[in-house]
């Protein structure tokens, strides 16, 4: 359950669907309800199965290119790190979308896949935290926790751009630049904690 909490919401907190909203409306502001709800449940599924092929794959591929776990979760580390301190400015982070991004995806006909689903959703802060949670499991069970977490906030993320969809006003401005800031916090110390863990693991390595 510890587990289970603590990826659950270091995955909720670097997907940050609440802050795509704006973009995800703009993008789609010439669709109706039913085509909106059709490009988030699209854009849901894509990152839940991108980000799902990363926590499956990741680490062997990176075992293939050289790459030590150490160095991973330093430059995943890093890249959360930057991602939190625009948070904290209650900014939405070049890392996760660019402007262009979303000038481009107001002028396509699909903008589930790319991009909402990538890299909005699914960006390098994701594919970085996603990869480091699976190499903190335990097993079978807990890689199948992790999956079932990713499972869960796709369906969050998924009802965020609902509420959305159908003008739901549930949150102002001022409340969404605070649970922003909020969330950037988290993710600050969650970077912090994943550059102590690599350097604990790193000094070990040499101590040997």
């Amino acid at each position: 359950m510890e587990y289970a909490l603590f990826a659950f919401g270091s995955l909720f907190v670097i997907v940050d669907p609440i802050a795509a909203v704006p973009a995800f409306l703009a993008m789609t502001a010439r669709d109706s309800v039913s085509q909106r709800l059709h490009i988030a449940r699209v854009a849901c599924l894509a990152a839940v199965g991108f980000l799902g092929t990363f926590a499956l794959i990741g680490q062997t591929l990176f075992k293939v290119m050289g790459i030590t776990l150490p160095a991973l979760q330093i430059a995943g580390a890093l890249i959360l790190l930057l991602i939190a301190l625009d948070m904290l400015r209650a900014q939405r982070s070049a890392v996760q979308e660019t402007a262009e991004e979303t000038a481009a995806g107001a002028d396509k006909a699909d903008v589930a896949i790319t991009p909402l689903a990538m890299p909005m959703l699914a960006g390098p802060g994701a594919i970085s935290t996603i990869i480091l949670l699976d190499a903190q499991t335990q097993g079978l069970g807990q890689r199948m926790v992790l999956l079932a977490c990713l499972v869960g906030v796709g369906l969050a993320s998924y009802i965020t751009f609902a509420l959305a969809s159908h003008g739901a006003r549930w949150l102002s401005p001022i409340a969404e630049k605070i649970i922003t800031r909020f969330m950037g916090l988290l993710l600050a110390a969650l970077a912090v904690q994943f550059m102590i863990n690599a350097l604990k693991a790193e000094g070990g390595l040499l101590g040997r």
